[in-house]
């Protein structure tokens, strides 16, 4: 597998869930495998929208899908996506930390010069 092969993965992984609904789909889909017509109710956008957000997670290897007669079933194929949201959320954390500490000091700051 060359490098670009490799980057492309990535991408594609990480572009997979960068988006907002699509976040919101894993979380969703953390307690377990649901029908479509189980995930469509809980959200409030349209099935089409739905859908295209479902089928980007399933084209990136995120999520496997099976159908069920009319039914088609969503389920997580690899919980590792996980713990790559905890690491981001955990670089989140440090960046809000560090904006809340650069905020003291600016406060102390602006209050010393009172």
């Amino acid at each position: 597998m060359t490098q670009k092969s490799v980057s492309d993965l990535r991408i594609k992984i990480l572009s997979a869930i960068s988006d907002p609904t699509r976040l919101e789909l894993l979380e969703y889909l953390s307690g377990g495998e649901r029908c479509v017509c189980e995930i469509l109710p809980a959200f409030k956008r349209s099935q089409s929208t739905i859908s295209k957000h479902l089928n980007i997670l399933h084209e990136a290897e995120i999520l496997e899908r099976k159908v069920e007669g009319k039914r088609t079933v969503y389920r997580i194929k690899d919980p590792q996506v996980f713990d790559l949201i905890k690491m981001v959320d955990s670089m989140a954390l440090m960046q809000i930390s560090q904006f809340a500490e650069a905020g003291k000091i600016l406060e102390k700051s602006l209050s010393d010069r009172r």
